[in-house]
Order: structure tokens, then sequence, then C-alpha cells
């Protein structure tokens, strides 16, 4: 298996070298309107943007920072196939203006786009951004009725275009079942709120590209990747930043289109290369001794499992999952320009293929799940840190 990756240094309000219809699902986080360290991108493209905030007009600078995004999601609703998804992260934003504090509901203005566009809204994901923060109030505190609930949460906005995707061929058919997630994966990924995921600083050497870049979480974007297509699929992010995506699309064994407007980000992305190939492979042993962890817990509190993954050998809880198989990237080459391929092997991973069902009578379950979560909690190197 082979994947193709492509990034372009430019603007995707006109994305011309996209077909129509040709991409399978999109994923990306935008510039956030009205949050500070985004005023000078949005009014490099619309110089209204600051007349708006300098007149102290927040309602105003809102729109017009939004009618800089708009022609992107039309772009992006152009070269989605029918029944492509979308997914955009997106969060709010408070800000005072003029003494006033005031909520600007970004969610809701590219939700409302998305529907005049054709876009068809399923039910969002509300990803929880805690703070630890002591003093997590706004306002006059303890004293009503002047204080602010603290805003802690992003949306996952989850759109699709036209009806439910169809597998007619047979091939496509067998990919997906390859591409299927873990029982377990589903129940948790599937919520409409994640508790789960948490952002984490990149090390990225450039500090003013790290204060511009604002990339999501690399496990947040993987996981939507393999919720929303299937290997082989071509992945898009319009706004793709340190290359999270790339790197997620990589891991996924998904092809990839990513844009991004400033160049200074291009060495990022490059270094990014660099490590990818070992990190996917520490991302995929990560899920498969998560499904055995949960294996081995199911056992103890539960009881049996009713199917066997043909390619591992270990228990699996639907017959949908039977055929799931994670592939390990091998290496990256780079024929061309800003385009790379990456080779991926069509073998299971060793250390997970055994005779299970005898491996889990002989051995201590105990045992066996100090093992696992070993290998699970096993600390990120300061490669892995890049997302």
């Amino acid at each position: 298996m082979k994947t193709n990756h492509k990034i372009l240094i430019g603007n995707s309000i006109n994305m011309e070298a996209v077909s129509s219809e040709s991409v399978d699902f999109m994923v990306t986080s935008p510039p956030y309107p009205m949050i500070e360290m985004w005023d000078e991108m949005f009014a490099r493209q619309s110089a209204s943007v600051n007349k708006a905030l300098e007149k102290g007009n927040g309602t105003n600078a809102f729109e017009l920072m939004h009618q800089v995004l708009d022609p992107v999601w039309k772009e992006v609703y152009r070269v989605l196939k029918v029944g492509g998804f979308a997914c955009i992260n997106i969060g709010d934003a408070t800000r005072t203006i003029n003494g006033n504090f005031v909520l600007y509901p970004n969610h809701m203005r590219i939700l409302k786009v998305a529907l005049e566009l054709g876009f068809s809204a399923l039910p969002c994901i509300l990803w929880r951004k805690q703070t630890n923060a002591p003093n997590k109030f706004m306002g006059s505190g303890m004293l009503p009725a002047g204080a602010y609930v603290t805003l802690e949460h992003e949306y996952i906005l989850i759109l699709r275009k036209g009806p439910k995707r169809v597998f007619k061929k047979e091939e496509d058919k067998r990919i997906r079942r390859e591409s299927a997630i873990f029982w377990e994966e589903r129940n948790s990924w599937y919520s409409d709120v994640w508790f789960d995921v948490k952002g984490t600083p990149q090390a990225l050497k450039d500090k003013d590209s790290r204060r511009r870049s604002a990339a999501y979480p690399f496990e947040l974007v993987c996981r939507l990747i393999n919720m929303y297509s299937a290997k082989g699929d071509i992945v898009l992010d319009p706004f793709l930043g340190t290359g999270t995506t790339t790197a997620a699309a990589i891991a996924s064994g998904r092809n990839s289109i990513g844009y991004e407007i400033d160049p200074a980000l291009e060495n990022v992305i490059d270094r990014m290369k660099e490590v990818i190939v070992d990190s996917s492979k520490r991302l995929i042993r990560k899920r498969l001794a998560k499904h055995m962890e949960f294996v081995v817990h199911r056992l103890k509190t539960k009881g049996g499992f009713k199917y066997e993954n043909k390619h591992y050998g270990f228990p699996v809880i639907t017959a949908q999952e039977k055929e799931l198989i994670l592939n390990d990237p091998l290496d990256i080459t780079q024929p061309e320009g800003g385009e790379f391929e990456v080779n991926y092997s069509d073998k299971p991973q060793s250390e997970f293929c055994k005779n299970w069902s005898d491996e889990l009578k002989e051995k201590k379950l105990d045992v066996i799940s100090q093992n696992l979560r070993q290998t699970i909690t096993v600390k990120k190197s300061a490669q892995m840190k890049l997302f």
C-alpha cells in the first residue's frame, strides 16, 4: 500500500489544484474569528476588519472575519465527493471591546454558512478543554450577578455532503472492513462529549510560528480520520498549519492534501516528515495494546468473546472487527516538489500476532494486563511532541 501527500503553500480560498468531487474527507481547525492572535491575519485579507475593531464594533468585525473564511467552505463543498464528511474544529470566542465582555459564536456562524451551501449537519462533538487554573471564574466571582461562565470547550462540527456514502465495489467493501475501528473505540469516539483528548504544547523552535499555528491535538484529528474515512481515501485540510492533519493521515493510511498560507510553517512540516514513521508505529501499537487491555479486563469481569480477528488472532466483540488491520508506515520518499509518498507494510504487527486463546488461558490475566499497561503508558519522545 502507498499513500500520496501534497502540501501546497497558498490561500485555500481558491483550491484550483483540487478537482471537484475528488476529496473523501475534510478536517481542519481554521483561525478563530475574534481571537486576538488572528486579528492580523484577518486584517491582511480584509482591511475592513481593522477599521471595525478600531471603532469598537465587535459585531461587525466578527462578521467581516467570517466573510474571509466563507469562500473556503464553499471550496470545501465543491471538492468533496457526494457522501463525503467535513469536520471543523472551532471554538467560540470571548472578548472585551469598549468594556463590554461578549461571546462571539463562531460555531454557529460557520454552521449557518455550511447549511446554506448544502451541507447536512450531523450531531456535533464537544471537545472539553478543561483548565487547571485555580481562578477559573470571570467577572465579579462570588457576587451575583456579574460573573461569567468559563469557556472550556470547543466544537467539532460534523457535516456531510449529500446522502450517506455507499461502498458498492467488492474491493471498496474489503478496504472498508480492514479500516474498521475497535468496538470499545467506537463507544468512546462516537460520544458527543470528549473528555479524554488533551491539547499539548508543540515543540516548535520558531516561537512566532508556534504562536500562529494554534494546532489541534494529533490524537483528535487521527481519531476523526479513522471515524469518517477509509484507508486510501483523500483527506483535505485547507488550514494545514504545522502539518498535524498530514501526520494523522500518514498514521492512518490515508492520502492527504494540505494548504498553508504561511510559508514560515513549511520548515515545521518538513521536520514532521522526519519523525512521523516512528511516531505512527508507536500510535498503532498503543491502539493494539489498549485493545488487548480491554480484552483482559472484559475476560475478568464479563466473560468470553464471540469473534476473533483473522490477522492478529485476538478476541473482538463484533464480526465487523474480524478483518481490521493497522498498517505500519515503512518509509517516506519525495519524488518531486511538495509531494511525497509513504510506503506501508501489509502485514500485522508480529508482537500482537499470537495464539491468544491459549495465551489468555495459560498466563495470569493480571500479568498480561500489567505488561500491556506499560506499553500504553510509555512516555512520548521529544519527537512525538511535534504533534
